[in-house]
């Protein structure tokens, strides 16, 4: 976000607290919102239930430390942020906040909830020390719909999207109800104007190819088919496959779970391939197999059945230690790629992502207490989205993922870089991947300038094309400044 866009805001929030100065209630709407501007980004998990939501914190962080839940069932919304030492906090309507007594070991964070009433509305925050909450939070949220009962009501996309600047939305395939949710439309104009701030992970995607050894290949191609499919392509900036329990698995492996699955490479491949078609097979007692049911039951719990298939043929491969097994199982779950989508979707737009839901506040606050000294700040927020160049990028970005520019392919794959697609830093718009000059940056820019005014000017392109291009050329003529 440039300085002004943010300077901007801020000021916007400052003459709002001015304006409704003798409504207390408007008043701690806006502090909870200034501090909420100034908080590291927020990212919330969202999806239906069964959908891996706890398994892919864990596997984030690298720590098993979620789900908290209570002995009366009640789901509630848990808030993961960096923090000295390990703390659990409850925050809830009925009264004031609590610790929970908490322990951490060997399986992560446990919690003692004994004593703790949950309601519906109760909010739990996880202070956990780890570098991957310094610059997110991370939410895990109770299944879409998942509350039952006249008080709880149910969890909808919308609630959980005003608590969080962006959103991870897992499901299994997108198709049906869940694909029609997410294409809702927003209903608001700050949303419309920057409509993109969601990541659709393909959870579970070892089950994508029926558990096969080749499964996470497939979930990669569901996922490139779903880039490319404009009702999916509208409602995300990037599809992303993930196996949580697979990476988490692999950011965990401990010294004893290596061994047994070194023992099980040892056995031949087909002999191996008897036990491993099914769970079942793999926890019956069998003459070749080498691992106690203890340690079968651990791998089952642990890395599930295709977890063990992969894990054991690596270990057949050459992936003969710890460290490599580790990162190799990592690499394949889809979790680098995930981290890569969340910076450069997330962390990297960070400002205006945080623009975007003060934007929102203000937006609900002007609607739900409208009042003549208020009036000049819907022009604002008005004016604001139209002109701030972010969110014309953050609109581009949404219409060339749905292929609805009208660009060439080409074209389009460029712009999808220069507007900050794969990274916001000047060389990675560029497509700099080596160490350049200033006056090789220069004059990279000065060239790129160039041929995008000549396109935004071409009349055989037509008119949603050039002002893609018009949009682009903007981004490029924003580099100018700092190379100079």
């Amino acid at each position: 976000m440039t300085a002004a866009l943010g300077d901007l805001v801020w000021a916007m929030l400052n003459e709002a607290l001015d304006s409704y100065a003798d409504s207390p209630r408007a008043c701690d709407w806006l502090r909870y919102h200034m501090d909420r501007f100034r908080e590291p980004l927020r990212i919330a998990l969202a999806g239906p239930p069964e959908c891996g939501k706890s398994t892919l914190v864990n596997a984030m962080v690298g720590e098993r430390i979620a789900p908290i839940g209570s002995s009366a069932g009640v789901v509630v919304s848990t808030w993961f942020q960096d923090g000295p030492a390990p703390m659990v906090t409850v925050y809830s309507a009925q009264g004031p906040a609590h610790e929970l007594p908490v322990n951490r070991d060997d399986n992560g964070l446990q919690v003692d909830t004994r004593g703790w009433q949950p309601h519906h509305q109760d909010r739990v925050v996880v202070d956990w020390p780890t570098r991957t909450l310094r610059d997110a939070t991370l939410i895990d949220t109770p299944a879409i719909g998942s509350a039952t009962g006249e008080e709880a009501g149910t969890t909808t996309l919308a609630q959980i999207a005003g608590e969080a600047d962006g959103l991870l939305y897992l499901t299994r395939q997108p198709r049906g109800a869940e694909l029609q949710a997410l294409q809702a439309a927003p209903g608001n104009p700050v949303a419309e104007a920057a409509p993109v701030n969601t990541i659709l992970v393909l959870a579970k995607a070892d089950e994508l190819g029926a558990g096969r050894i080749d499964a996470l290949s497939s979930a990669q191609q569901v996922a490139r088919r779903c880039r490319t499919d404009a009702r999916v392509a509208s409602t995300c900036q990037s599809v992303v496959p993930v196996a949580g329990m697979l990476g988490l698995a692999g950011k965990t492996l401990r010294d004893n779970e290596f061994a047994w699955l070194q023992r099980l490479s040892t056995v031949p491949r087909q002999t191996a391939e008897t036990f491993l078609i099914s769970a079942d097979r793999f926890l019956a007692d069998s003459p070749h197999q080498p691992l106690p049911p203890a340690a079968r039951v651990s791998l089952l719990e642990r890395f599930g059945l295709f977890g063990v298939r992969l894990a054991s043929l690596l270990a057949r491969r050459g992936f003969d230690t710890p460290a490599k097994l580790s990162a190799e199982l990592v690499q394949r779950s889809g979790l680098g790629e995930l981290r890569e989508s969340i910076s450069q979707c997330f962390t990297d737009r960070r400002d205006v992502l945080k623009a975007r839901s003060a934007l929102l506040a203000l937006d609900g606050l002007t609607r739900t207490e409208p009042r003549p000294s208020a009036r000049r700040l819907v022009g604002q927020v008005e004016r604001l989205l139209a002109t701030a160049h972010d969110f014309r990028e953050m609109r581009l970005l949404a219409a060339l993922q749905a292929n609805r520019t009208g660009l060439p392919t080409d074209l389009s794959t460029e712009a999808n870089r220069l507007v900050g697609g794969q990274g916001t830093d000047p060389l990675t718009r560029l497509g700099i991947d080596y160490e350049a000059t200033e006056g090789e940056v220069r004059q990279a820019i000065a060239e790129t300038v160039h041929r995008w005014r000549d396109i935004a000017e071409n009349p055989m392109l037509d008119m949603s094309a050039r002002q893609a291009a018009q949009v682009v050329l903007r981004s490029c003529e924003g580099l100018l400044a700092p190379a100079q």
